[in-house]
């Protein structure tokens, strides 16, 4: 394990760069948050169970987030698993806590605790809102701590984490790892979501009664059609005229990845020609290639080199369920590819069913190979809901996405602050 550290990754600002002088550390359990009237007067300290250690769509959100809440003159820490070899730096001061690997699943970590020197470097920073972003026992131990102080607390949630389970034939447990989760995020002030259909998916759930939206951004100098490249796809072996339905994405069963393999199945059998390109790792690859030996895997892409493959692609065939987004779905889009995608939280949000893509009730494998079938033998169809998928994704800018969060932080604060009266 990672030796505890506190570091700051490069070009992100300090606090000591900030100019401002640090808040005095809380000393009293009854003190109520230092009120917040800006963006600037925030003192943030999040909770995350993965930061940067593994790439993923959440955390690479936590990160932009940190980066604009910096820019705009707020302090922020962020207490997560170090590892020695993270899969990008790290945006802001990050201080390790504790953690162990996820059983047969090592690359990821679990906090596990909220030991002393957390609790001192937390009562230095005197935070006035805490952040918590995953459901495990760092954060759970974070919330007792921010109440017990009079601290707002604000959850976001990324994942479906009670969706997994089904994925490794234990479905069983969903309704157990449901109440665990409610009572989590009960304890928080207020929830953020990253779209209106998880949103209700929460309120139907009972998870809180205060939810806001934090919704996801693209970012357009990479994700654009005008990056398509067909020397680079005639280099994977695609030829120009093959109509190409792609998947990016890790590469983990919970992304639906079975389902996927039986469409392209069922299109085989009746005959649609088409060719497959997978784009990214994981620990499912080699299973998903040998229920593939047809398709092309290009591997992990990132930045410009994954904006060109996405544009490369014709259609994106997306049927995960565990998205409380979708932003492969909004990355397609802003390339101008139709999506088919799964009738679940993330997706519902961001295609709209017989303009921009098709939405599928989850694990109808018929319907789905109907659906990618229409795209690969109408190319009118295929552009027109291409051009409005793109036109969608225009709406998606992550500074005013982001400000929103700093204004729900604002809005906890004072009603905090006024309970506290």
């Amino acid at each position: 394990m990672a030796q505890s550290t506190t570091r700051l990754a490069p070009h992100a600002p300090s606090p000591k760069c900030l100019g401002r002088a640090m808040a005095p550390p809380m000393t009293s359990h009854d003190a109520l948050p230092t009120l917040a009237n800006r963006t600037q007067d925030l003192r943030v300290a999040l909770f995350s169970g993965n930061y940067n250690y593994v790439r993923d769509g959440a955390n690479q959100a936590l990160n932009r987030l940190v980066g604009y809440l910096l820019s705009q003159g707020a302090q922020v820490r962020v207490y997560s698993p170090v590892v020695e070899h993270p899969a990008f730096p790290a945006t802001g001061d990050l201080v390790n806590v504790p953690s162990f690997s996820v059983p047969g699943r090592g690359e990821y970590r679990i906090p596990s605790a909220l030991p002393g020197r957390v609790r001192r470097d937390l009562a230095d920073f005197a935070p006035n809102i805490v952040h918590v972003s995953s459901p495990d026992v760092t954060a759970h131990r974070a919330v007792t701590w921010a109440r017990a102080r009079g601290i707002p607390v604000m959850g976001s949630v990324h994942t479906r984490f009670d969706t997994y389970p089904r994925y490794y034939n234990m479905a069983w447990i969903e309704p157990v790892l449901t109440a665990i989760l409610r009572r989590f995020y009960r304890r928080c002030d207020g929830l953020v979501a990253p779209s209106e259909s998880m949103a209700q998916v929460l309120r139907d759930q009972r998870m809180n009664y205060d939810i806001s939206l934090w919704s996801r951004g693209v970012d357009r100098t990479i994700f654009d059609a005008g990056r398509r490249d067909m020397a680079w796809r005639r280099s994977l072996g695609i030829a120009d005229d093959e109509v190409v339905v792609g998947l990016f994405s890790r590469l983990v069963m919970e992304k639906g990845l079975d389902v996927f393999s039986d469409t392209i199945d069922e299109l085989v059998s009746r005959g649609v020609k088409h060719r497959v390109l997978i784009v990214g790792e994981g620990p499912a690859r080699e299973w998903f290639e040998a229920r593939l030996p047809g398709a092309v895997f290009a591997g992990f892409q990132s930045g410009t080199n994954l904006g060109r493959a996405v544009a490369s692609m014709d259609v994106l065939f997306f049927p995960s369920v565990t998205e409380t987004f979708g932003n492969v779905t909004l990355e397609a889009m802003a390339c101008a590819l139709p999506a088919v995608c799964a009738e679940a939280t993330g997706s519902e949000s961001l295609v709209t069913d017989g303009v921009s893509g098709r939405l599928i009730p989850p694990g109808r494998i018929h319907a789905f190979a109907e659906a990618v079938r229409s795209y690969v033998e109408d190319p009118v169809l295929r552009a027109a809901h291409g051009a409005a998928g793109e036109a969608r994704s225009r709406d998606f800018s992550w500074d005013r996405i982001n400000q929103a969060v700093a204004d729900t932080y604002l809005r906890l604060i004072r009603q905090k602050a006024r309970a506290g009266k």
